[in-house]
Parts: C-alpha cells; sequence; structure tokens
C-alpha cells in the first residue's frame, strides 16, 4: 500500500491532536511545537480510550482518561497506567497533503 492523505496541513493546530482514520486504522495526528508533524495509534493500550481526545505536552500524547503519556517519537508509554507502545507511523508532507501509509510503522 502507498500513503494516503490523512489530512491537510492547514487542518492541524499546534500542540492538538487530530484524529483521522485510514482504511480503518484510526490515528492521532500531531503537529508539534517543532513544526514536526507526528501519527501514532490513536487507542490508549490501557483502557481503548481516544488519544486524540488528550493533551499534546511537548513530544508526548497524554491520555485524557488516565494519565498515561504516549512518545510521539516512539510510541511508548512514560508512565502508568499503561505500559504497552501504541504504533508510530511514518509522515511525508506533500505541499499541504500530510500523507500516511496505514500499513507502515516505524522501527523505534
Amino acid at each position: 500500500m502507498t500513503a494516503q492523505r490523512a489530512c491537510g496541513l492547514s487542518d492541524l493546530e499546534q500542540d492538538t491532536a487530530l484524529r483521522v482514520e485510514i482504511d480503518g486504522v484510526p490515528m492521532a495526528v500531531v503537529l508539534d511545537g517543532n513544526g514536526e508533524v507526528h501519527a501514532i495509534g490513536d487507542t490508549c493500550t490501557h483502557g481503548e480510550i481516544s488519544l486524540s481526545e488528550g493533551f499534546v505536552e511537548g513530544d508526548t500524547l497524554e491520555c485524557w482518561a488516565h494519565g498515561s503519556a504516549f512518545s510521539l517519537l516512539t510510541g511508548k508509554p512514560q508512565n502508568l497506567p499503561a505500559f504497552e507502545p501504541v504504533p508510530v507511523y511514518i509522515v511525508e508532507i506533500d505541499g499541504d497533503d500530510v500523507l500516511i501509509d496505514p500499513t507502515v510503522t516505524k522501527e523505534v
């Protein structure tokens, strides 16, 4: 599969997660404070909660329900109660398009 349009770069608000779904795969897309775009799995591994409803702080996305923060770079939880990582997807930018292949995750 090839990368598909997830959203427009102009759709992203800095330090705010946007929930997108490509081929049934939910993702949280984040434009961080440094202008980098990240995409991680949108489902908290602790409680099946949408991470995109959480809070971006630095290079983490925190689950609003239980407080586990996941690294936008590695997908690894930074604190309990979650202990399993979420997938991290490769993001490509083409003009205003944010492209993601839901079948390819970063090796971290």
